[in-house]
C-alpha cells in the first residue's frame, strides 16, 4: 500500500471515529423526553444528566489530554473507544437516572480523551486537511447523532436502545481497526507527570482571550442549551410530540455552524468574529419570537441564523488565539480555551434547568437568550472600538 493511500485511509478512519464520538454524545438528546416519561424526572435532573457529560469531558482534557504524547496514539485511541463501548452498554441497560448519569460520565471522559488524541493524530497524519477536519467533524457528528437518533426514535422499534446498539457495533469495529493505523509517536518517559492537571495561557494571548470570551461564552452556552433543553422548549411552546424535533434542533444549529466554518475558512479572525457577533443575536431574537408565537418555522429559521453565528464565533475565537502561542505553548492555551468553553457549555444550561422549575421553561429561555444577546453585542462593541482605534492610529 502506497504512503499516500495509507495516509488517506488513516485520515478517513480518524475523521469517522471523531465524528462517531460526537454523534454518540448528542444521541441521547432526542430521547430525553422519553427517559423523562419513563423515569419521571424534572428539567433540573435532565440538565444534570447533560452537565455531568461536559464536566467529565473537561476532567479528561485536563488529565489525559496529553497522554498520547507519552504512550503513543493507538493505545489511547483504543482505550477511549473501549470506554465508549461500556458507556453504550450502560445506555442500553439503563433502568434509572443513576444509570443515565453513569453512562454520561463515562461517555464524557471517553469523548474528552478521544477528542484530544484524535485531534493530535489528525494533525500528525495530514497538516493541511487535519485542522479543517478537526473543526468540521465534531459539529457534523453532533448533527448526525441527534438527527439520526431522532429518526430512529420516530420510525424504528426500540427507540431507547436501537441507536446505542448501532453505535456499539460501530465502536467495536473501530477498536479492531485502530491497530492497523501507523503509529506517529514513540513512547516517552513522564507518563505520570503528564496526568497532573495544568493550564497555561501565554502572556501575549491573555488580552485576546479576554476579548473573545464574551462571544465564545455565548456561542458555547447556546450549544449547551440546544443539547439539553431546546427539545423540551419546542414541545412546551408548540405542543409538538414528534421525536424528530429534538434531533432536528441540534442538527439545524450544528450543520449550519459547520458550513459557516467551511465557508469562512479563508477569512480573517476579525471578519469571523464580526459575523458571529451579529448573526448570533439576530438568530436568538428570531428563536424567541418563534417560541412566543408558537411558530416552529420561525424557531428553526432563528436556529439556522444563530447556527451561522455559532460557527463564525467558534472559528473567530480559535483563529484569534492560535497564532499568539509559540509551538510549546499551544497545548496549554487550547486546554485553557476548551476549559472555559465547556464550562460555558454546561454550567449555564444546568442553571437554566434549575430556574425552569421556579419560573417555567419559556420565561427561563427569555432570560437565557437575553444574556447571550448582551454578551454577543458586547463583543461587537469591542470590535468596533478596536477598529475605531486602529483608524485613528492610521490617520496620525
Amino acid at each position: 500500500m502506497s504512503s499516500s493511500h495509507s495516509n488517506r485511509a488513516s485520515l478517513w478512519f480518524l475523521a469517522i471515529t471523531l465524528l462517531s464520538f460526537l454523534a454518540a454524545s448528542t444521541a441521547p438528546t432526542p430521547l430525553y423526553h422519553l427517559y423523562q416519561e419513563q423515569m419521571q424526572f424534572s428539567a433540573a435532573t435532565l440538565t444534570l444528566i447533560f452537565a455531568v457529560y461536559a464536566l467529565s469531558l473537561l476532567a479528561a482534557l485536563l488529565t489525559v489530554g496529553s497522554l498520547s504524547d507519552y504512550l503513543g496514539r493507538k493505545p489511547v485511541i483504543f482505550t477511549a473507544v473501549v470506554l465508549n463501548i461500556l458507556a453504550m452498554l450502560l445506555f442500553i441497560y439503563a433502568e434509572s437516572v443513576a444509570w443515565l448519569i453513569s453512562a454520561r460520565v463515562l461517555q464524557g471522559f471517553a469523548t474528552g480523551m478521544a477528542t484530544a488524541v484524535l485531534s493530535a493524530t489528525l494533525l500528525d497524519t495530514d497538516r493541511q486537511q487535519g485542522p479543517l477536519v478537526n473543526s468540521v467533524a465534531p459539529l457534523l457528528g453532533m448533527a448526525a447523532g441527534a438527527l439520526g437518533c431522532g429518526v430512529l426514535a420516530e420510525f424504528a422499534p426500540a427507540p431507547l436502545h436501537l441507536t446505542f446498539w448501532l453505535l456499539l457495533v460501530l465502536f467495536v469495529m473501530q477498536a479492531v481497526y485502530v491497530w492497523r493505523l501507523p503509529e506517529s509517536v514513540s513512547r516517552q518517559v513522564g507518563v505520570w507527570a503528564s496526568l497532573r492537571p495544568t493550564l497555561h495561557v501565554p502572556v501575549q494571548a491573555r488580552v485576546t482571550l479576554w476579548r473573545v470570551l464574551p462571544l465564545n461564552t455565548a456561542t458555547w452556552a447556546l450549544g449547551g442549551f440546544y443539547a439539553s433543553l431546546a427539545p423540551s422548549l419546542v414541545r412546551t411552546a408548540t405542543g409538538s410530540t414528534s421525536n424528530l424535533i429534538g434531533g432536528a434542533t441540534v442538527a439545524a444549529l450544528t450543520v449550519t455552524g459547520a458550513l459557516m466554518i467551511f465557508t469562512l475558512r479563508n477569512r480573517s479572525a476579525t471578519q469571523a468574529l464580526q459575523l458571529g457577533a451579529s448573526l448570533l443575536p439576530t438568530g436568538l431574537v428570531l428563536v424567541l419570537l418563534g417560541v412566543h408565537g408558537a411558530s416552529l418555522s420561525l424557531f428553526f429559521l432563528g436556529t439556522l441564523v444563530a447556527g451561522c453565528g455559532f460557527g463564525a464565533g467558534f472559528l473567530g475565537a480559535v483563529r484569534s488565539l492560535v497564532p499568539l502561542a509559540l509551538p510549546h505553548e499551544r497545548a496549554g492555551l487550547m486546554s485553557a480555551y476548551y476549559v472555559l468553553s465547556y464550562l460555558a457549555f454546561c454550567l449555564p444550561a444546568l442553571l437554566a434547568g434549575n430556574l425552569a422549575r421556579t419560573f417555567g421553561l419559556v420565561a427561563t429561555t427569555d432570560g437565557y437568550g437575553a444574556v447571550l444577546i448582551v454578551l454577543a453585542l458586547s463583543e461587537m462593541a469591542s470590535l468596533l472600538r478596536s477598529r475605531s482605534a486602529s483608524a485613528c492610529e492610521a490617520n496620525l
